[in-house]
């Protein structure tokens, strides 16, 4: 198979359902974004040396994938076949974020993203996060967006920051408190 199709040459790409939208409208927008924090996710998950958050970064990759299939399908279209997008993931991600703020050092301030390559790249993580959930949120303005979409991508940013917390934590890192001048 050919990874090159020449279909897109002017601008378009067909969404899962086989309508072609521009490749600047906000739909493609919102799950190339998605497909951008996948991509930085990978890039955190490389530092992850704990077994189980390599296993738990695997999963939020997957329910990515899920997300970007329902921002990629063709609105209107009901043949079309969508993985499920579970609470259940919601509560995991909760679990994983009391978990781990557990055992950090009680937040009083705003600190500076950083810490050390790995918490910083869950810091940029997490700012991408961010701004696929502002696409998302856009979409759900013009387009029908399942709700749990937009609760997904709200917690996977917290999840983010208090993972970062927890690899400069765990690497004896020290946070850098925001001093406003």
């Amino acid at each position: 198979m050919k990874i090159y199709t020449k279909t897109g040459d002017a601008g378009t790409t067909a969404l899962y359902g086989g309508k072609r939208l521009s490749k600047g409208d906000l739909k493609i927008e919102a799950y190339g974004t998605v497909d951008e924090l996948n991509s930085f996710l990978g890039l955190t998950a490389a530092y992850i040396e704990e077994e189980e958050y390599c296993e738990l970064f695997q999963d939020i990759q997957s329910r990515l994938f899920d997300i970007g299939t329902h921002l990629a399908a063709e609105t209107g279209k009901n043949n079309l076949i969508l993985p499920e997008i579970s609470e259940a993931k919601i509560t995991l991600l909760e679990q994983y974020i009391d978990k781990m703020n557990d055992n950090l050092p009680e937040l009083k301030f705003f600190i500076l993203p950083g810490g050390n390559q790995a918490a910083a790249t869950a810091h940029i993580a997490r700012t991408v996060c961010r701004r696929a959930e502002r696409c998302v949120v856009r979409l759900a303005e013009q387009d029908t967006i399942q709700p749990v979409l937009i609760q997904y991508l709200n917690r996977l940013s917290d999840f983010l920051f208090v993972f970062a917390r927890k690899l400069a934590y765990d690497a004896n890192e020290p946070e850098i408190i925001w001093k406003a001048h």
